[in-house]
């Protein structure tokens, strides 16, 4: 494989500059726009109707103000049309219609909805597929759950890649693989409001497919800077030793990101042309989130672990420097 010679460490402030002005973007859209929470979260009710459009005059819009003016609510509409089957041919027309609040949505008041937008659109059949409803405070817990086990599998991550390399200084290790995991896992949050993809549970099955795949290439990088701690001489500075390691399994990492997100594009494009939104909001992000693990295993861990290793020899000289003198003194 080819080797590369990019200096990671001299260019950190390159990479940094990137990942902050991404980040700002997102912040500033997501303070714009807000995130999308899916009841799941918030709690509320979901319904979903099945239509024939005979005259292509169903639109969000007339379907927000009927179930306004049925239920008197505000609500969330999606729209999906020609939605396919696994054959191919095309099935029906969706519509998603999210209610929140505390109150569920009687069997009445769901068969009145139907029967109103048949009257709103008369040229069309409206059928109800499917109704669930989650309490507010289940959605909570639900997401007080879910970052539980985010921040447990965090902490067994730091563990992990601090007891593998402690020859290197595992606490920095781990530390910085922190680091790049966090970046990661702000890139995915970013990703869903900013292609305004609702927050649920993929949001977490993703989150936890990015903390590992991204570790595992952090870890490849720092495996390598082990190995080459000890055939390097010991006076080898450690930026060259961390470009040295990086640049070793640069090609490896590129490869591996490559084919995985070339796999995954693969499962965008076919749920975006069979119209399967649970399969986009999974794929788009994770997509995203695995160039961001590669980048960031790459151009953030590896210079930030110099940069904490150079500041602590540093400090560790200048404390040496003073504690000569005072001996000499004494």
């Amino acid at each position: 494989m080819k080797q590369f010679k990019i200096h990671f460490s001299k260019n950190s402030k390159i990479y940094y500059g990137i990942s902050i002005g991404i980040m700002i973007f997102g912040l500033i859209f997501n303070i714009a726009f807000g995130a999308k929470l899916s009841i799941e979260f918030r709690g509320g009710t979901q319904l979903k109707y099945s239509y024939t459009d005979t005259s292509g005059k169903v639109n969000q819009a007339g379907v927000e103000q009927v179930v306004k003016d049925t239920v008197n609510r505000e609500s969330s509409v999606v729209l999906n049309n020609n939605v396919k089957n696994s054959a191919g041919a095309t099935a029906s027309n969706k519509i998603t219609v999210e209610l929140s609040g505390t109150e569920a949505i009687t069997v009445d008041a769901q068969q009145k909805l139907a029967k109103n937008l048949n009257t709103k659109f008369p040229n069309c059949t409206f059928k109800l597929d499917e109704s669930s409803s989650i309490n507010p405070t289940m959605g909570i817990n639900f997401l007080i759950k879910c970052i539980v086990a985010v921040a447990i599998t965090i902490v067994l991550l730091v563990l992990y890649v601090a007891m593998r390399f402690k020859k290197i200084g595992g606490f920095a290790a781990g530390l910085m693989a922190i680091v790049a995991l966090i970046h990661d896992l702000i890139m995915v949050y970013f990703t869903f409001v900013i292609f305004r993809l609702p927050i649920d549970d993929n949001f977490i099955a993703v989150v936890l497919l990015i903390l590992g795949y991204s570790l595992n290439d952090t870890i490849i990088v720092f495996d390598r800077v082990r190995e080459n701690r000890r055939e390097l001489p010991a006076k080898t500075p450690i930026g060259d030793l961390v470009d040295l390691s990086i640049n070793q399994t640069l090609t490896r990492s590129i490869y591996t990101a490559f084919c995985t997100v070339l796999v995954i594009a693969c499962l965008l494009v076919v749920s975006v042309h069979f119209q399967l939104d649970s399969v986009i909001t999974l794929s788009l992000p994770m997509m995203i989130g695995v160039v961001s693990g590669c980048y960031s295993s790459v151009c953030i861990a590896g210079p930030l672990y110099v940069a904490w290793t150079q500041h602590a020899e540093k400090k560790g000289k200048g404390e040496h420097d003073t504690k000569a003198p005072a001996a000499a003194e004494e």
